[in-house]
């Protein structure tokens, strides 16, 4: 039995210690990415994809914002998302934001 709760109390012990696991990234066919950016987060894309095949989508309404990697074999991978989008607010949009 002693050997038993050594090896428990080992497990738990490096599994405390054990890094966080990456959150898998998010990939499928790149014209459902699309249709999904569209249609579950109400995004459009801001530019053509860059050089390096980056695209920044955008939602003006929710403020969310995608980055898409088109890969050559048609898939499309997230590579970065967040909240709070501002696109070229003028000075007084700025102030009622910080005001309100």
């Amino acid at each position: 039995m002693k050997p038993l709760i050594a090896s428990f109390a080992l497990l738990l012990g490096t599994a405390s210690f054990a890094p966080a696991a990456n959150a898998e990234q998010v990939c499928m066919v790149a014209d459902e990415m699309k249709a999904a950016l569209i249609d579950w987060y109400g995004e459009r894309p801001v530019a053509a994809p860059s050089e390096n095949n980056e695209q920044i989508w955008v939602s003006q309404e929710t403020g969310t914002w995608t980055m898409i990697k088109m890969l050559a074999d048609g898939n499309a991978c997230v590579i970065a998302q967040g909240d709070d989008w501002l696109v070229n607010p003028d000075a007084t949009e700025m102030l009622a934001q910080l005001t309100n």
